[in-house]
């Protein structure tokens, strides 16, 4: 692989001796080592402007090379910020039009609107797939950039890779999340990931993964100071007198662009006060540079500056409206002055500082026209509205149709991909879009299909909520209610509804209740259909205080259908009614609702749940509380996808999380954890405290059931340090988890403590018991009889009659509070919450039951029924996957004389005590499979895939696909090698 930086060396080129960082370079060696080695390493080089980053990634370049690593290399731009991806696509795009990657066809699928090259792949039908090019469905970030690693991990694969990313603080909020995705969840290959930028110019969010990646992945921070004046002098060398170094060095403060610059003239050297970016002494020096030039030259030079970051001759031409011929006979003067370089078919300015002087040397007015003709070029050529929209912002005129059309296409081509992108251009379509009466109908303000700009706010605020930015979302809903009439109760409630949802986000829960009754208030009719989604959003308000009273009241005063609503208001009411219902108690009820709005829900097209996707997560989560599972992974599983279709991806975090809780209570633990850190991702890059809390809760949970006891407890305390859902369910679930997790860890006077702390908040009352069987297992397994019956007295407040698989958590506690007193009563108790639990499915908890059972029928000297039960819970948790319980079974059953063979004992013959999948996956690697291919080849999740390959490193003692093959091929050659 031949990657960009490879292809042209600048620094190299323009002869530019290094002088000094030595520090620097000897970190270079080390970190690319390591990468050889198969380890991820990650660079950051931090300086000002002009300080040397660039050339020093030029040394990095020939370092890699020197090891036969693959480059590739890319740069953000300062005129272009708001391109999606822009570094990524410009350092991988090339390569990939040359070189189509081997990746699944949904990968592929996933990756090409993001990169033109295999966009256009599959457009032409160069690649596989179904015709019509790639797929525009929205998707989930995450996923998005779990591809993208999927693909440097493909890149890879040869021989390593070095993937350079120069001018990073340009980069635009989406560059940003993949690298902070690619930080956190580093690719399993040999990949060195450098990047450079300006401190001063850099995002929180960006200095922020960067140390990140010091504490995480072995990275590095890497200063690029400016040289001292020694070092000025070695590098100005014999031709400058000592004086003329000194006063360059005080002119240029040792910064080797400044020092060049002044280099280049021959003026007298005026130290002054900073004129913005650059000192007086420089700015004159690369003013007086391009003064130097021919008009023809000039005008070229200040066209590309306009154009683009790297620029073919026809663009610039077309901005100078000047030929072709014309064009390349000023760049040809351009090159010989190095003030652009040739890049294969293109140019480049030798610094973004030149190309930066070359723009502002440029009258304003021109650059307008100048940005108008590009537009106008790149729509006869067929550009994408994307690549169109950065000039139309720029040169469009209030009230063009054409333009404010291009800006929201582009803005829609990338709300969930890139949704700060998708912003920036909603909002200069909304600059350009004439002031009109807010009363206008949606749409009737032209005759182009464009839409209102009340719509296109909302729009704005829904992107502005999409990417993470949920102050901005929230503060637009509010500004369009400000502008629609008092009387435009309709519009009016579906802004105060959206506007409430962010202040929920945002942890503002009183606040959303204000502004929801502030609404009600207004309108004369409060049980009008414009008042149904004001007290729908009222009534989840007060659930997620567990203040079921109030929600069912706000339901009392709402009929269940009503001539004059749409369709899809009477499923929402359906939807809310099961909770407060089961809260209460009145189980026939909440069943009952269940099942009206089970059967609207399914005979209603996507449109209508889009409409109330809140509802519908309460439905969902509805079937959870009354253990209904099954039935509930379908409902999340068709409510995700709505919502991510639509780009309600706020509510996408919740639907995961309670996914991955339906998959865990199910004892689907692989995909729970795959599921749960999926929501996990989602919620941070919505940047939403109250879904990541809810996520992180969950994937604690499932990590607790697999037996990771100590990443359970690490999520929990990241949930709880948040800070956020203080005083109501979702903040006291997290409790919850944290003190289950210290259960799992046997810190049990900590355990105890925790449960205290979770009981005090408010919770629903699944959990209430959960904490009490958990409680009086604990006590009984010290002995204390009467505080054991303590905890199962308190189950009596928390039973629920007529929901068996709820009220089994009970006999369980009792049956441990018994085994102390009456091991034989212990054992039937036990025996019989294992069956409430696998009626309902609930494999883990049936598992747990089982396990119980067998401990007291060994207690009261039954060994055959003790053998029998311990056998049974040892199945369940072998197949769920949950280790831990697991261990603690064959514990029991090795107490009781049964001889279990020691773990990797029934190998079956296979290498280093792989499972049979796991000897699939590792045959698969060996063929050279990548992830995506393995899972299509398996018909699993890349997730599935993953876990499977970090059971198999662990066994094997490596680190790396590499270290497999070698490993496999080794056993299989000697097979004796397995014993040792």
């Amino acid at each position: 692989m031949e990657g960009r930086t490879g292809q042209r060396n600048e620094a190299t080129a323009n002869g530019a001796p290094l002088v000094g960082r030595r520090a620097v370079l000897h970190d270079f060696e080390e970190a690319l080592d390591d990468t050889a080695a198969a380890a991820f390493r990650f660079l950051a080089l931090v300086g000002e402007p002009g300080a040397g980053k660039t050339r020093l990634l030029t040394e990095l370049v020939s370092a890699a090379d020197a090891r036969k690593l693959s480059i590739l290399s890319g740069r953000a731009a300062e005129f272009e910020q708001e391109m999606p991806f822009g570094a990524v696509v410009d350092a991988l795009d090339d390569h990939l039009e040359e070189h189509f990657p081997d990746l699944s066809q949904a990968t592929i699928r996933l990756l090409a609107p993001v990169f033109p090259a295999l966009f256009t792949a599959l457009s032409d039908g160069v690649a596989a797939g179904p015709p019509g090019g790639a797929d525009t469905t929205p998707v989930a970030r995450y996923q998005l950039y779990r591809a993208v690693r999927h693909l440097l991990e493909e890149l890879a694969a040869p021989s390593g890779l070095v993937l350079i990313l120069d001018d990073v603080h340009w980069a635009d909020d989406a560059t940003i999340e993949l690298l902070d995705h690619l930080v956190r969840h580093p690719p399993r290959a040999r990949v060195l990931i450098a990047l450079a930028y300006r401190p001063a110019q850099a995002s929180a969010r960006l200095a922020a993964l960067v140390q990140a990646s010091v504490r995480a992945v072995g990275g590095r921070r890497l200063s690029v100071e400016p040289l001292t004046e020694a070092e000025v002098v070695e590098l100005l060398g014999p031709r400058f007198s000592g004086t003329r170094s000194r006063e360059l060095y005080r002119a240029s403060g040792g910064n080797p662009f400044y020092l060049e610059a002044l280099v280049r003239t021959r003026e007298p050297v005026t130290v002054g006060q900073p004129d913005g970016d650059l000192p007086p002494a420089v700015r004159a020096a690369l003013q007086l540079e391009l003064s130097g030039l021919s008009p023809d030259a000039l005008l070229i030079a200040q066209s590309a500056a306009v154009a683009a970051d790297e620029f073919p001759p026809l663009l610039a031409a077309a901005a100078a409206e000047v030929s072709e011929e014309a064009a390349l006979a000023a760049l040809d003067e351009l090159v010989a002055r190095d003030i652009v370089r040739p890049h294969a078919e293109r140019f480049r300015f030798r610094h973004p500082l030149v190309r930066h002087a070359a723009y502002r040397s440029a009258a304003a007015g021109w650059r307008l026209a100048a940005h108008g003709r590009i537009a106008g070029y790149l729509t006869e050529i067929g550009a994408p509205a994307a690549v169109r929209a950065r000039h139309i912002e720029r040169s469009g005129r209030a009230g063009d149709r054409h333009a404010i059309a291009t800006l929201v296409e582009a803005a829609r081509a990338f709300a969930t991909q890139a949704p700060a992108t998708s912003a920036h251009w909603l909002q200069a379509a909304l600059r350009l879009m004439p002031e009109t009466r807010p009363e206008a109908a949606p749409g009737a303000e032209n005759g182009s299909g464009l839409p209102s700009r009340l719509e296109l706010m909302m729009e704005l605020a829904q992107v502005q909520t999409v990417g993470g930015h949920l102050a901005e979302g929230r503060e637009t809903a509010r500004s369009v209610l400000k502008m629609l009439p008092e009387d435009d109760y309709e519009r009016r409630a579906r802004a105060a509804r959206l506007a409430a949802l962010m202040e929920r986000q945002l942890g503002r829960p009183h606040e959303a209740r204000a502004l929801l009754l502030d609404e009600l208030r207004r309108m004369p009719d409060p049980r009008s259909p414009a008042a149904v989604p004001l007290r729908m959003r009222l009534v989840a308000e007060r659930m997620m205080r567990i203040d079921f009273r109030g929600a069912q009241a706000v339901l009392d005063l709402m009929p269940d259908d009503s001539e004059d609503w749409e369709p899809h208001l009477k499923l929402a009411v359906a939807a809310l009614r099961p909770m407060p219902a089961l809260a209460a108690g009145r189980v026939e009820d909440a069943l009952r609702y269940l099942d009206a709005a089970n059967v609207l829900v399914d005979g209603a097209p996507d449109e209508h749940l889009a409409e109330w996707m809140d509802a519908i997560a309460w439905l969902c989560w509805a079937e959870t509380f009354t253990g209904q599972f099954l039935s509930a992974v379908g409902k999340f599983q068709r409510a995700s996808a709505v919502a991510r279709r639509t780009g309600q991806l706020y509510v996408v975090t919740n639907l995961t999380a309670g996914l991955a809780r339906a998959y865990g209570m199910l004892g689907r633990l692989e995909e729970a954890a795959a599921t749960a850190e999926e929501a996990v991702e989602e919620a941070r890059l919505h940047h939403s405290g109250q879904q990541l809390v809810f996520a992180l809760t969950q994937q604690s949970l499932v990590a607790g059931w697999s037996g990771d006891e100590e990443s359970a407890l690490a999520h929990a305390e990241e949930a709880i340090e948040s800070g956020a859902g203080v005083g109501e369910w979702w903040g006291s679930m997290a409790r919850y988890a944290r003190a289950m997790a210290l259960f799992g860890l046997g810190r049990l006077d900590e355990a105890a403590d925790a449960v205290e702390v979770a009981l005090a908040g408010p919770l629903d009352q699944r959990t209430h018991l959960s904490l009490c069987e958990a409680m009086a297992g604990l006590e009984a397994g010290r002995g204390r009889a009467d505080a054991a019956r303590g905890w199962v007295e308190r189950t009596e407040g928390f039973v629920i009659p007529g929901l068996e698989a709820h009220n089994a958590l009970a006999h369980l506690a009792r049956a441990h509070a018994l085994q102390l007193t009456d091991a034989d009563r212990a054992a039937q108790e036990a025996l019989r919450a294992a069956a409430m639990f696998e009626e309902a499915g609930h494999q883990i908890e049936a598992g747990r039951a089982r396990l119980r059972a067998g401990t007291a029928h060994a207690d009261a000297g039954d060994r055959p029924a003790a053998r029998e039960q311990l056998r049974l819970a040892a199945g369940i948790f072998s197949s769920c996957g949950a280790r831990t319980l697991h261990a603690q079974a064959v514990r029991e059953q090795r107490r009781i004389g049964v001889r279990v063979p020691s773990k990797g004992g029934r190998r079956s013959g296979l290498p280093g005590g792989l499972s049979k999948r796991e000897y699939e996956v590792a045959t698969l690697v060996v063929e050279g499979c990548s992830n995506s291919q393995i899972a299509e080849r398996l018909f699993v999740s890349i997730r599935t895939v993953e876990t499977h390959l970090s059971h198999i490193f662990t066994k094997f003692g490596v680190t790396s696909r590499v270290g497999v093959v070698s490993a496999l091929t080794r056993t299989e050659a000697d097979p004796g090698a397995q014993s040792g």
